[in-house]
């Protein structure tokens, strides 16, 4: 799998893939990667790529025109383009395992007030936030998209350990506990000392049930239907 990632500061995107089991994942090739330099492609000496917003307000808008040479120089009108913003659809571990199964996904990575509506409209296929909030740095969402992403690939992780984590399942994960046994004044719950597989098992369960019933009760009764989701070309 290959992931192109578009952004205004590609040191942030880089450090990324050369860091631990990405770094791994990349030497062994189950993954690719190639960070694109929005500045590249702008044509003003002061390789200028935002300005301010038509009709008025605070901040600045990533120009269409370097960021569409930038995204034509990866051929992106024929392969899978997600926009990280705060306006998109919620990433979802659905849909981080439904991006896997996608040979090739280019990111935009916005800054300050978005990129221009125009770029969207044209090529992103799909805006996606991480959650109910804003931050500053579309690097940083596309890094939280690509690392959600890539380790599900075959090789990269453990199976076993990818089938018992959160929200594989619904459920939150259950706590997990190592040595030592007792750890001021704390300690491990005798089943778990047991040896008693059956029950470690129901053990598990019991304690996803309890925490995401107390953490995240929505989770208990949302629908299990499949949201929509359109590959790209």
């Amino acid at each position: 799998m290959k992931f192109t990632v578009l952004t205004l500061f590609p040191e942030m995107v880089e450090s990324y893939f050369r860091s631990s089991v990405m770094a791994k994942a990349v030497d062994r090739e189950l993954v690719g990667y190639n960070v694109v330099n929005i500045r590249d492609f702008a044509t003003d000496r002061h390789r200028t790529c935002d300005d301010a917003p038509y009709g008025g307000g605070y901040g600045m808008v990533l120009k269409p025109e370097p960021l569409a040479r930038a995204l034509d120089s990866v051929g992106a009108m024929d392969k899978k383009v997600v926009y990280p913003s705060p306006a998109g659809r919620l990433f979802t571990q659905e849909y981080a395992a439904r991006l896997a199964e996608i040979p090739e996904i280019v990111l935009i990575c916005g800054r300050y007030e978005g990129i221009d509506q125009r770029i969207i409209d044209l090529y992103v296929h799909e805006e996606v936030t991480i959650g109910d909030y804003v931050i500053s740095s579309g690097e940083i969402a596309s890094i939280v998209i690509v690392d959600a992403v890539y380790r599900l690939l075959e090789g990269v992780i453990t199976p076993g350990s990818l089938q018992e984590e959160s929200h594989v399942d619904g459920l939150l994960e259950y706590p997990h506990y190592t040595r030592p046994e007792a750890f001021r004044g704390r300690s491990v719950p005798d089943v778990l000392l047991s040896g008693h597989h059956e029950q470690i098992r129901e053990w598990r369960r019991e304690q996803s049930i309890v925490r995401t019933r107390e953490r995240r009760p929505e989770l208990l009764t949302r629908d299990g239907g499949r949201d929509g989701f359109d590959t790209g070309s």
